[in-house]
């Protein structure tokens, strides 16, 4: 029986080309949200499998006529929710080529090209944003992932501080360890601290001011082992904690402590002369938790989790058989993941096409472009909620019920996209600019539905 020909296989990829391309072309002017005539026939897809093959050309039309209807347009450039980016092209092309590579990126021995490639790109993070010259990182699924892995490493050295040796005897009857936060930290931070055995709600909670940053004067003294936990951008006012004022108090404890920062989007403020001011104080910390598809605009998913102490990320993620290779490259010893795509090829592609100009360039332009919104939200006489130093904003139309029903029309509307929140009591409306795809003709055919829907 004589093999398919090299075209008989993978012409599909040929298919997929065109319909990717039509699609990215249609961005700028399809629904940001899709129809819920388009989301009901989802419905087709739920058959019984069948029996036989069906070639890859016919399940790729089959997907894209039904499904692709379907998607919300988070790829084009008025899409303002969830602080999602864009994608690339550079970072689409290379994560298209990768996955053509198929190479297993938890050890160096099955992908010596990507492990490279990782550890160049997370090299230029850890420059890019200041840190510790000395830190490590891995390439995550996103900042959940980031936590844990950070949080299990701050977990493990500060027991081993106290002389516990958790790899021994786990957390049954370990020393207490407290965790302090903002009252506003972000919930992947709760669902991380609950992952790794420290309680989602066991928390010495800080109070915070209007804007979201913990309030230094507020707070506690640090009377056991602590892991401190700080934020690089809140998710809804996109303010900063007072990094150097909180950090003073931790290391002038009597107790070891670990400082961790969220800065899943605020921390690439950092690159951009006009906003790194804003971050003064977090190369201070132990460890950092952010991600690639937020202001890096790299396809989900990408994370990144830093660590100023190599050895304590080691210690915690690494894993070891006989069968296993043990070079000191695997990026396994840094990752929870015992397999694992090798995502830092997509970082590396947007580092590589954007430049350090590039990437200032794209944060300065998304944090004008939200102070675009603000300003023409406050001078239709709506108030803006928070600070507008970055790139979220807040806006309330009035009764919650009012700003609500609003939101659902501008999401049903299919102009843009931006979704609901509560800030302190009162419902607002987050606007979240972060998409290398973003105009100022984009904002401004975005402002014109808001305001006209709100008005009406």
């Amino acid at each position: 029986m004589t093999s398919p020909s090299f075209d008989e296989n993978w012409s599909v990829l040929d298919d997929v080309s065109e319909r990717a391309k039509r699609y990215l072309r249609s961005v700028h002017e399809r629904r940001v949200a899709p129809t819920p005539e388009a989301v009901a026939g989802l419905a087709a897809l739920d058959v019984p499998l069948q029996d036989l093959p069906i070639p890859p050309e016919k399940v790729v039309e089959e997907l894209d006529r039904i499904a692709g209807p379907a998607t919300l347009t988070i790829s084009g450039p008025r899409f303002f929710g969830f602080v999602n980016g864009g994608s690339l092209p550079a970072t689409v092309a290379v994560n298209w080529l990768s996955t053509a590579w198929d190479q297993h990126g938890t050890f160096a021995a099955t992908a010596p090209a990507s492990t490279a490639v990782e550890q160049v790109a997370m090299r230029w993070i850890i420059d890019l944003l200041g840190l510790p010259a000395e830190s490590v990182g891995a390439f995550v699924t996103g900042t959940t992932v980031a936590h844990i892995t950070a949080l299990a490493a701050a977990r493990d050295w500060l027991l081993a501080q106290s002389n516990w040796n958790i790899d021994r005897h786990g957390l049954f009857g370990a020393p207490e360890i407290d965790v302090i936060a903002g009252e506003e930290g972000h919930t992947t931070l709760w669902k991380a601290l609950g992952v790794v055995g420290l309680g989602r709600s066991r928390l010495v909670t800080v109070p915070v001011d209007d804007q979201g940053r913990m309030r230094a004067d507020a707070f506690p003294d640090i009377r056991r082992p602590s892991i401190v936990c700080l934020q690089a951008g809140n998710v809804n006012t996109g303010s900063f904690d007072p990094f150097n004022d909180i950090i003073d108090r931790v290391r002038a404890a009597k107790h070891p402590a670990w400082v961790h920062v969220d800065g899943a989007f605020g921390i690439w403020a950092r690159v951009a002369p006009q906003r790194a001011h804003l971050t003064a104080g977090v190369e201070r910390a132990d460890s950092w938790a952010t991600d690639g598809h937020k202001w890096l605009n790299v396809p989900y998913d990408c994370g990144m989790a830093i660590v100023r102490n190599a050895d304590a990320l080691r210690k915690t993620m690494s894993f070891k058989a006989d069968y296993l290779p043990e070079e000191a490259a695997n990026p396994s010893d840094y990752t929870p993941e015992g397999s694992r795509r090798a995502r830092g090829m997509d970082a590396w592609a947007a580092l590589r096409t954007l430049g350090r100009s590039g990437l200032a360039d794209l944060v300065e332009r998304n944090c004008r472009l939200a102070k675009r919104f603000a300003d023409a939200f406050a001078a239709a006489g709506y108030s803006v909620l928070n600070d507008v130093l970055l790139n979220q904003v807040l806006v309330s139309f009035g009764e919650p019920e009012h700003t609500r029903r609003v939101i659902a029309a501008i999401q049903e509307d299919g102009t843009c996209w931006c979704g609901p929140t509560v800030w302190h009591g009162q419902t607002a409306m987050r606007v979240s600019v972060i998409s290398w795809m973003t105009t100022e003709e984009d904002v401004d055919r975005s402002l014109e539905t808001i305001l006209r829907l709100a008005r009406s």
